[in-house]
């Protein structure tokens, strides 16, 4: 008996643990930011904390996203990283709030993805620290990543842009640099 309790308890420890769901059926981390999705203003208010701003597209349901923050996110060292360095705005591909992008636009979620073009989830921009008048966020991010990756890449995405290696003239853009990060790991292993 004492065995199958044991096996049953360690069985339930493996289950990955469930990201907590909002009312909006979207994952929520305790780093990301609620704001009036004024653009600008989410820009001025990261840039304040010396942090990058980031806009995370999701959706109801989406498995990838629900991948993400299970077994990326939740890792200890990823979230204290995003946390430490970047300003999350969290946006519903297919949500109704307004958004008012850095040219003046104010559109939906989900008419602001189709104007961006983000067509599927999970969708992070990387936005400057600097965005010209009139520009669009899409136009004016340093780095999109589209879809689901494991703890490795993701990390090594963010680490890219907080250091700013895609404005360094040193020939090293992500996927060298990533496979540079590859190389140095411990384990030699993309995530």
């Amino acid at each position: 008996m004492r065995h199958w309790i044991l096996g049953a308890v360690a069985a339930l420890m493996a289950i990955p643990a469930l990201a907590e769901v909002g009312d909006d059926g979207l994952h929520k981390q305790p780093w990301m930011r609620d704001t009036f999705m004024d653009l600008r203003e989410d820009l001025d208010e990261a840039n304040a904390e010396g942090k990058r701003l980031v806009l995370f597209f999701e959706q109801r349901g989406c498995i990838y996203c629900r991948k993400m923050h299970e077994e990326v996110f939740s890792d200890a060292g990823v979230a204290g990283y995003i946390e430490e360095n970047f300003f999350v705005v969290q946006m519903n591909l297919y949500g109704d709030v307004e958004v008012t992008d850095f040219d003046g636009e104010s559109l939906s979620e989900k008419d602001m993805a189709r104007k961006w073009r983000v067509m599927f989830t999970p969708n992070i921009v990387f936005l400057p620290e600097d965005v010209s008048e009139g520009k669009d966020a899409i136009s004016a991010a340093v780095a999109v990543m589209p879809g689901a990756f494991g703890k490795g890449t993701t990390l090594d995405m963010f680490t890219w842009v907080a250091e700013k290696r895609y404005a360094l003239e040193n020939g090293e853009d992500f996927q060298r640099y990533h496979a540079r990060m590859i190389q140095e790991r411990d384990n030699g292993s993309a995530d």
